[in-house]
């Protein structure tokens, strides 16, 4: 079985593409907007990420003073311990806390981001995806049953299908007097709207 992914009648053919386009732009717009939120949410990681500095800066300006009373006579090593010692339980406890800080503003970032994305496009391919399966496999079912060698028993036998199964209103868009068609061996008309229907152009003879 030939699987159609588009209908061959023209309009219908672009109305189908519209529809496809239109469900890609608005997966893209989602994927942008999942991108702006953690774009937004990760920049506040700056104001994490200067704690941490202001921590390291601390350690350092203590890391310094020690290096510098170390040459002291007597005391020098045990004050210079003392404030590498200071510096590491002030500075550095800020600058740990700093870099976690901003690990979990980034991971909370990246979480809702893909939050963001994913739900409303798990609806949007929940509410669309089943309904282009089904027409896919319609039109290919339909291609695989009415398509083939055009005769005047088959052309007689798709003309009763069509007169007898479609709704009136899209019959008369290509027949004023479907019935009297079928009687009088004018086929072609009833044909064209079951091929129509189906969303496959009619074979020609």
């Amino acid at each position: 079985m030939a699987v159609k992914l588009y209908p061959e009648v023209a309009d219908r053919r672009r109305e189908r593409i519209a529809r496809d386009v239109a469900v890609l732009l608005m997966l893209l717009f989602l994927v942008w907007m999942g991108r702006s939120v953690y774009q937004r949410i990760d920049s506040i990681t700056v104001l994490a990420t200067g704690v941490s500095s202001a921590g390291e800066s601390v350690q350092t300006g203590f890391g310094a003073v020690a290096g510098a009373v170390e040459s002291v006579p007597v005391i020098g090593d045990n004050l210079a311990s003392a404030l590498q010692s200071s510096g590491e339980a002030t500075g550095g406890n800020v600058a740990d806390l700093g870099a976690q800080g901003a690990e979990a503003i980034h991971r909370t970032a990246l979480l809702i981001g893909l939050l963001t994305f994913l739900i409303p496009a798990i609806l949007l391919v929940g509410l669309t995806l089943p309904d282009r399966v089904r027409g896919i496999r319609q039109m290919s079912l339909a291609g695989q049953f009415l398509e083939g060698e055009r005769s005047p028993e088959r052309d007689r036998i798709l003309a009763m299908r069509a007169v007898f199964n479609l709704d009136v209103d899209h019959l008369l868009e290509y027949s004023a007097d479907p019935v009297g068609d079928l009687i009088a061996g004018r086929h072609d008309h009833l044909i064209e709207a079951l091929f129509a229907e189906a969303g496959l152009a009619t074979p020609t003879r």
